[in-house]
């Protein structure tokens, strides 16, 4: 019978264990999705939770810190009495939850294993009944666990888990997850998962049609109907989806102009060398990095690549961002260094540097495009992103902040001397500019650094 009870909680223990540190892991891995997932939660419950959708990176790392640390001492058999209680804890919050989301099914998916295993809200609520039974047998049988390691010892795994799944979110929060779960991961080719197969199952849906006769109402379907009785009138009809039909990776990918609402999502995608910085939240994003992302833009501006700004903002936003942000930047650092000219060999007069960088800020204008926030925010895990693509082929992918500078610096040869001069004079050392420059709704002021 001990024997039975010490095996029990083994195998529990290690089960347990194992699952929580994947989902930890995986969940670690790219922790802004994590949060993403737990603002689409708070916003389906609706009412006060959307209230704490500040909160939602902070609950997001919490969770994610408790999961890995909790399946590490789990596996290691540090602190099991403790712990098992501590996962009979989430467990008991974890299984409610996921049966009301299989009940109303207000999100798709519950993100438990982050975007490595997607799973049904069905499939989810019964892993968590497992898991919570798992969790029943080890409370039963963790006295049959003798202690592996002392007092300091397992404080000392403790902390080292808590330091090590800290750093790897710090990582991949700084720069780009160093996993991507995601379709629009580098090599993959955006058209081809867009394609359907030609044997792919299709939605089906129950339609009902009611009609009314002599004042009363009556539910028909769609084959007996009375489709030619003149005594019938026609009320309504509803339809139910009854079975999901085959949906390709990337559903949703589409690109509309912001200046004439035209969309050229396959001319970016026969484009042979295209650009994308992505700003899914334009207004959100890091003022610091504007310089580098103006540098960018003008890279490709004069190499003549093609280069796209797409956003998921509203066109007020986006015409906020253009007037405030990007024209004062571009008006006064250039245009306060037209004197340069007058000691270039190679000058050029100041209509030709005023006209230039005219053009270079209608250039931006008409990059600008708009793109569903939620498939921004799937593209690429930062704000602002960049993604480079090859006739619809994913090449390259970086956090802007990451960039080399040597790469925004080699097109940028090509400029006039006197134009390169002006621009070079601007401070690019990530955007460290003055703080106090900026107003209290964050957007730069005339005397704001490039």
């Amino acid at each position: 019978m001990n024997n039975l009870k010490r095996i029990s909680a083994v195998v529990a223990r290690v089960l347990l264990g194992a699952t929580f540190i994947f989902s930890g892991f995986v969940k670690a891995v790219d922790p802004l999705g994590t949060t993403y997932k737990i603002e689409d939660y708070l916003k389906a419950f609706g009412g006060f939770f959307t209230s704490l959708l500040p909160l939602a990176e902070a609950a997001a790392i919490c969770l994610i810190t408790f999961e890995f640390v909790l399946g590490v001492c789990l596996l290691l058999n540090v602190r099991t009495k403790v712990t098992s209680w501590l996962a009979l804890l989430m467990m008991v919050v974890m299984t409610p939850l996921t049966l009301y989301l299989a009940l109303t099914n207000p999100i798709s998916d519950c993100g438990c294993f982050g975007d490595a295993i997607v799973l049904s809200n069905w499939a989810t609520f019964w892993k968590n009944v497992v898991l919570l039974a798992l969790v029943i047998v080890l409370l039963f049988t963790r006295n049959a666990i003798a202690q592996t390691f002392s007092g300091k010892v397992e404080a000392a795994i403790t902390a080292l888990a808590i330091a090590a799944v800290a750093v790897f979110m710090w990582y991949n929060l700084s720069h780009l997850p160093v996993i991507d779960f995601r379709p629009y991961k580098v090599g993959n080719n955006i058209p081809q998962l867009m394609e359907y197969p030609d044997d792919a199952p299709v939605d089906e849906y129950q339609t009902t049609l009611i009609y009314a006769k002599d004042g009363v109402e009556q539910e028909f379907t769609i084959d007996n109907y009375p489709k030619n009785d003149p005594d019938w009138t026609f009320v309504d009809s509803r339809s139910v989806l009854i079975k999901k039909g085959y949906e390709p990776p990337i559903h949703d990918f589409e690109i509309v102009t912001y200046t004439d609402a035209e969309d050229i999502t396959d001319q970016v995608l026969d484009d042979e060398n295209v650009t994308l910085a992505v700003l899914y939240e334009i207004e959100k994003t890091d003022q610091r990095q504007l310089g580098k992302l103006l540098k960018l833009a003008l890279g490709c501006y004069v190499d003549d690549r093609s280069f796209f700004l797409l956003t998921g903002s509203g066109m007020n936003v986006i015409e906020d961002f253009m007037q405030q942000r990007v024209a004062p930047v571009l008006e006064n650092r250039f245009g306060m260094r037209y004197a340069l000219s007058a000691t270039d060999d190679n000058a050029v007069n100041d209509s030709q540097i005023e006209g230039f960088f005219v053009n270079f800020y209608d250039y931006i204008e008409r990059a600008i495009c708009t793109t569903d926030p939620v498939t921004l925010k799937t593209i690429v895990r930062a704000n602002p992103g960049i993604v480079r693509l090859s006739e619809g082929t994913i090449t390259e992918k970086y956090n802007l902040r990451n960039i080399d500078d040597d790469k925004l610096n080699e097109p940028l040869e090509k400029l006039p001397q006197t134009i390169q001069a002006i621009y070079d004079s601007a401070d690019y050392d990530d955007g460290a500019a003055d703080t106090e420059n900026y107003t209290d709704d964050d957007v730069y002021t005339d005397e704001q650094e490039f």
